[in-house]
């Protein structure tokens, strides 16, 4: 070897030789890996299209949150006509793809090591193997795949060696970035060219990860206040009309769809939708799935810290347990804590001009998901539990200063013109109404034939 080379060679006899050289790039993760098959045609039986090049990896463990890891760790390949694929993330599994192949990449959850042909691999087979947790390392991979034998006088391929950082894979030009596992669906699409960008933009200027998740946080919901306006404006229009409700309620105390189908009227003529505060939720649920494949997929947030959490890309540890918590761990982490005692209090505060009592369940079920979801978070990245913390703290002081400035006088001359506007025909409201009154014809039918009994 000299310098930044090293080239092995095997000489048999006749002068046929098997030479494979090294070449560090300066300033670089990438390796040239050259194979040369030179005058072994009476050595080897290329009947199968090639020679074999077959790899094992054991894949270490290297982060704090081990189970994450293992869940994020496997081998990825590329078929030439197809999109990337890899083996199972959770359990031993064996893959061979038809046709020929543009790489293969032994990949853990920030780190990867990838074999890119110049050409094309002519087949291959994979292997992923889990590894116990008395184990030094998380699985063993293995690949095996064929050098085309027209090119064996010399076979090129660049390995890289190095962090599964997005601009350094996408430079190769080979999709290799679906290594990152952001997710196949709209979601990766929406974390490799809307979230990743922002966030790129905002620790460019500010150099820290955490702020740059407040102003993610802050950003959305700019972006959602309009829809969030309304729907406080419709929660609060429904608080106005509370007593008029309760007033139908004690005119027909025993007859529950009776009450449900006046709601329905009452709804349609002071112009309120029931539905209007799903809107802002229903938009904000692709950020939400898409934030929690973002954070633990993403080397950037790895061993960089925000307040208490060490490291945004694994569970903060605000206090650890001398026990284990079946389901919860042996730690406690507090961005999970805040994040659940701002939903109950958000929640809690929407929930006051809400009439639950057709349905009484409801006023407890809606606070069993934040408990249920403390399990969840409690083992999950930080990152994510630091930014629905502070998504629900600007929700609060939105829906706080909002409610303020809307207030119960304009509401009710508001209600009062809805009231006194000529009625449009169709829309969900009268669709819901008319399914209520049919419902209700139905109940006094058979109330009648009751009596005819």
């Amino acid at each position: 070897g000299s310098g930044q080379a090293l080239t092995l060679t095997a000489i048999l006899d006749n002068g046929a030789s098997f030479v494979q050289t090294y070449r560090l790039e300066e300033g670089s993760y990438n390796v040239d890996y050259n194979v040369q098959v030179l005058g072994l045609s009476n050595y080897l039986d290329l009947s199968a299209g090639g020679i074999r090049l077959n790899w094992v990896n054991y894949l270490s463990k290297l982060e704090k949150n081990e189970t994450y890891e293992r869940n994020y760790s496997t081998i990825y390949f590329k078929p030439a006509e197809d999109s990337a694929d890899h083996c199972s993330c959770t359990g031993d599994d064996s893959e061979s793809p038809e046709g020929k192949l543009k790489w293969i990449s032994a990949t853990n959850q920030f780190f990867n090591t990838s074999i890119i042909a110049d050409t094309y691999f002519e087949s291959g087979n994979f292997e992923t193997e889990v590894l116990g947790e008395e184990s030094e390392a998380l699985k063993k991979v293995a690949a095996s795949v064929v050098l085309p034998a027209e090119n064996l006088n010399d076979f090129a391929m660049d390995m890289y060696i190095g962090p599964n950082q997005f601009e350094n894979l996408q430079a190769y030009d080979v999709e290799l970035t679906d290594i990152v596992p952001f997710g196949s669906s709209i979601f990766g699409t929406v974390n490799r060219w809307i979230i990743r960008p922002i966030f790129n933009f905002f620790n460019r200027y500010f150099n820290n990860l955490g702020v740059a998740i407040i102003l993610l946080t802050l950003v959305v919901k700019l972006a959602l206040y309009p829809l969030q306006y309304r729907m406080i404006h419709s929660q609060s229009k429904m608080g106005v009309l509370k007593p008029k409700l309760a007033a139908l309620k004690e005119k027909y105390p025993d007859d529950s769809q009776k009450v449900q189908m006046e709601t329905m009227k009452m709804y349609q003529e002071y112009g309120v939708n029931p539905l209007g505060g799903c809107m802002p939720i229903v938009l904000q649920m692709p950020i939400w799935f898409a934030l929690y494949r973002f954070f633990p997929a993403s080397i950037e947030f790895r061993q960089k810290g925000f307040l208490w959490a060490s490291d945004l890309s694994s569970y903060d540890v605000f206090a650890s347990l001398p026990f284990e918590i079946p389901f919860y761990g042996d730690h406690v982490s507090l961005f999970t804590i805040l994040w659940a005692g701002t939903t109950v209090i958000y929640t809690f505060y929407n929930s006051r001009h809400m009439d639950m009592s057709t349905n009484p369940a409801m006023k407890y079920m809606q606070y069993f998901m934040p408990i249920m979801f403390l399990f969840v978070f409690n083992n999950y990245a930080a990152g994510l539990t630091c930014y629905l913390f502070f998504s629900n703290v600007l929700n609060i002081t939105q829906t706080v200063v909002t409610k303020r400035v809307i207030s119960d006088d304009k509401l009710l001359k508001e209600l009062e013109g809805n009231k006194n506007k000529p009625k449009k025909k169709g829309g969900f409201a009268s669709r819901l109404e008319k399914a209520v009154g049919e419902a209700q014809k139905m109940k006094e039918q058979q109330e009648k034939n009751k009596k005819k009994r």
